[in-house]
This record gives C-alpha cells, structure tokens and sequence, in this order.
C-alpha cells in the first residue's frame, strides 16, 4: 500500500487522500465505551499518524470466512513450514487460527489480507509440502493419515475469502508523538491506542497510552499489527480504552519510552533524560495504571529531556539498575517454617479506577486458566492449588473475578493476609469470605466493567500474594510453565471470549 488513493474496483468510487474509508455497503461500528478518538486527540493535542504511513488497505477487506474453515497458514513458530490451520473466531476483519495437530496455547491471529494464509492446495501446486506444526502432539510418521483424516469431509476456506496483502509503503514516514492503534503483542486479541515514541530507520517504538512500558515494543514500519486511527470502527473491532490519559503540552512533540522498559529491549534513543527516573515497582510484563505522582514526574522530566534536545547529551548516562525481587521459596522447603508477613505491613491493592458500565453494552465475558505447575508464592498452598479447576470461566467478568479471588483466599495459609488488601471504598460487585480470629469477614470486591479491569486487578493480587505467572488468559502444560517463568512474562492475563 503506498500513499496513492486506491480506487475500488465494482463500483468506481474514489477515496480522498488520507482518509480511511470502510468498504461498500457497510457502516462504521459506534464505540461501546465512552472512549472518543476525536476528544481524546484534542486533550493530548496529539495528531494521528496519516494512513499512507501503514501497510493496510484504505478500504478494510470483507471477512468472508466462518468458524471451522480449513486453509494453509505459516507457523507463527516457524515461517518457513506451512501447516493446515482451522478458523476458530472472527473479530472484524482478523481470523483466530489455530494449527492442526497442535493445542489451543498456540492460537495466533491473522488478517484476511495477510500473506501468511493461503487456500488448501496452494503448497500442492507450488510443488511444497504440508508440514506438521512445531510440537505435533503425535508421531511424526502419522502425519500424513493425519493429514486425511484432517481433510476429510472439511469445509475449505473459499479462494474469494483470500485478499490481496497491501503494497508496502515507501518509506518510514512515521514521526514520534504520532497517535495509532496497535496490537498488544502479549494479548493480541486486544488492539489499543498507542503514540509512537521513537523511530530508527526501518523501525518504530509503540508505546502504549496509559499503561506501564512492558507491553512497548519496537516493530517495522510495514508491520500488520499496527494500524491508522479509527480502524478498530471502520472493521467493527473493539477497540480497548488508555490505561491513564495524560495531557501533553502542545509544545511537546516528541516522547521518550517509559524507564520501566526492560533493558533487552532498549534501543539508543535520540536523547536521554538527564535524571533518569526510578524504575516503577512492577516485573516486567505486568500492567497497571500509572500513579498520578508518577505521571507529573514523568511529564516534567519529558519536558526538561525535550528542552535540552538540543544540546548534547552525555553517551555514558546510565538508568538506575531495576531492583530484583525475591522469588517464592525453592521447591522442598518446609513452608510452615516461614515467617509470613504481618497484613498490616502489606500493601493494599489500588483499584484501578474505571468509567462505570453502559446499560446498553454487551456484557463482557473473561477465562481465567490456572498455572499449577508455576511458583505459587510464600502465601498459597501448592497442594490446595492442586484441587483447584484449570480454569474459571468463560463466564460475566464479576462472576470469574470473584471465584479467582475466592480460590486464592481458600487456598492462603492465613486468609487474613489478603484482608487488608481487599478491603477499598469502590465495592459494588460480587462478595468474597475472608476467615479470620475473630470469625468470617464478607467484603465486595469492586465492581468490574470490562476484561481489562479483571486483568489489572489480578495483576495487583498477583504481586501482593508475591507469586509469579499464576494466571493467564491461554491454558498452561509443562513446557510452556516453565518457559514463561523464565522469559518473565506477564504475571496474568485475561481473555475476552472473541469465539
């Protein structure tokens, strides 16, 4: 896709440049939340980034697949193997694909336009073969009567369901403090508002609005997964809210990375704050809200870094060292013995604050899996998490959230540890029991209005409970337990049921 207007092809209509347009005979979806492109640019004096800067369609493609389709698509795992893959949920114009032959921990998402899925025979007539995904669950040898069986009686995606994948843009025309909608990598079942914090050569930062840096990333200019403004209406995709809005002065153009990016991602920006700030009390990967202290101080060394862009500024600065937290205890230990923090030195969870829920939206679901193979903390039995279901949900976000929490409680050598944490002045949803000395405590948790909330608020328990990848919007084994622990993954997601 270049920066030329595209012309459709039936009925001779042609757009205005730099105007995303939605395609015939289809009308944009209204938001379902209070969130508003158009205000939210005017208090952030932001601008969005011009359609011409992305590699997607000026007239977003019909998605003309359904769930069970069968068709070719690369592994995610391994590009250069291509596998038989099943629809398995449709969201605007993106497909949920799952590989044959491998479980539904690997889903991935692709658009219809995307080059990475082609019709069933396409490898047959380009004389390659179908292959196996990474970690086929079976023999190697049974591949093949596997791969009949599969196909066998199978509805195949039609060839007319396929689109043609956009040119890719000339140049990277890209410029920081530009405003986009971005797949968040770690939940890519979500897009959401993101500014562009830096550009280097072929590749751009994202940063996302609101929310801490470990969800930033660093991807191509042509990438697929980000996309111009107001795309998640135009597709009828929903489109997840900022974490925190900040207003930048108008002066204001260009935008550092937030200094709680992990360092492996770190590329050498344009300029560095000359105080560096400390790094925010979080693992990498976990996502919050943004303090407002931490906000103000944030804006005003932005604003110092901006004013002394033009001087210079020294190679050697350094970010202060992130500070590593103990893990849980080593596997064998007696937890008993241990000296469990009094409640009343612990944190108290800060609920993230939200806009409460339209009458008229749809109410939102969530699936909450459980990692019982993880680092349960110094505060959960293992063997009472044992007897625990692998998974709550799917189910109204309440009523997830509030057996999550209950199963923690059940499951604390002293319930009364999460007492302090879960007694707040925003209650209005579900009830949860606490045992303590003096008899059983019933407290509200708060209300929760969308998935996100869900997530944030587990994150927050997570981290008081001091346990580590507890819970995850995707089901857990062995390998993938083990695997998350160690890249440091996010400590829990949540899913908002798409299928």
């Amino acid at each position: 896709m270049g920066k030329t207007p595209v012309k459709d092809q039936k009925d001779g209509r042609k757009e205005k440049a730099g105007k995303v347009v939605p395609p015939p005979g289809s009308t944009p979806a209204p938001l379902k939340d209070a969130f508003s492109w158009e205000e939210y640019l005017k208090e952030t004096s932001s601008t969005p980034a011009p359609p011409g800067c992305f590699r997607q369609a000026r007239v977003p493609p019909s998605n003309d697949f359904k769930v069970g389709m069968k068709l070719e698509a690369h592994d995610p795992r391994n590009s250069t193997s291509v596998c038989i893959a099943t629809v398995m949920g449709l969201t605007g114009v993106r497909l949920r694909l799952r590989l044959d032959g491998s479980d539904n921990s690997n889903d991935f998402w692709r658009l219809v336009d995307s080059s990475d899925i082609q019709p069933i025979g396409t490898c047959e007539k380009n004389g390659d073969m179908l292959q196996p995904p990474l970690g086929f669950r079976m023999n190697a040898s049974s591949w093949p009567m596997f791969l009949l069986r599969t196909l066998n009686g199978a509805e195949m995606a039609p060839v007319t369901a396929f689109k043609k994948e956009p040119l890719r843009p000339p140049q990277n025309s890209f410029k920081p403090g530009m405003k986009l909608e971005a797949v968040d990598k770690k939940n890519p079942y979500l897009i959401c508002p993101a500014t562009i914090g830096e550009v280097r050569g072929e590749e751009v930062f994202i940063m996302f609005d609101g929310w801490r840096g470990a969800f930033d990333y660093w991807c191509k200019y042509d990438s697929r997964d980000i996309f111009p403004v107001g795309w998640c209406t135009l597709t009828k995709h929903s489109l997840q809210p900022p974490g925190n809005s900040v207003t930048l002065p108008k002066s204001l153009q260009i935008l550092p990375s937030s200094p709680s990016k992990p360092s492996r991602r770190s590329m050498q920006s344009p300029y560095r704050l000359l105080t560096p700030l400390p790094p925010l009390p979080v693992r990498k990967g976990v996502r919050g809200r943004r303090p407002k202290s931490e906000t103000l101080a944030l804006l005003k060394a932005v604003a110092e870094a901006a004013a002394a862009h033009n001087g210079s500024v020294p190679e050697d600065t350094q970010l202060v060292p992130r500070v590593h937290k103990k893990r849980g205890p080593k596997p064998g230990s007696k937890r008993k013995s241990k000296i469990l923090q009094s409640p009343a030195h612990l944190p108290s969870i800060q609920v993230p604050q939200e806009s409460p829920p339209s009458h008229n939206s749809v109410v939102s679901t969530v699936c909450v899996y459980v990692n019982k193979h993880g680092n349960c903390g110094p505060h959960l039995d293992r063997k009472q998490m044992q007897h625990l279901s692998d998974h709550f949900g799917p189910g109204p976000v309440n009523t997830v959230l509030q057996q999550v929490v209950q199963s923690c409680i059940d499951c604390a050598y002293q319930p009364k540890v999460l007492l302090s944490a879960l007694q707040n002045d925003s209650g209005g949803g579900e009830a949860v029991k606490v045992r303590t000395d003096g008899g059983v405590r019933v407290l509200r948790l708060p209300a929760a209005s969308s998935p996100s909330f869900v997530l944030r608020f587990l994150e927050t328990m997570c981290r008081h409970l001091q346990c580590d990848n507890l819970f995850s919007s995707q089901p857990f084994s062995h390998y993938t337990a083990y695997d998350r622990n160690k890249s440091g993954k996010a400590v829990c997601t949540t899913n908002q049921q798409l299928e």
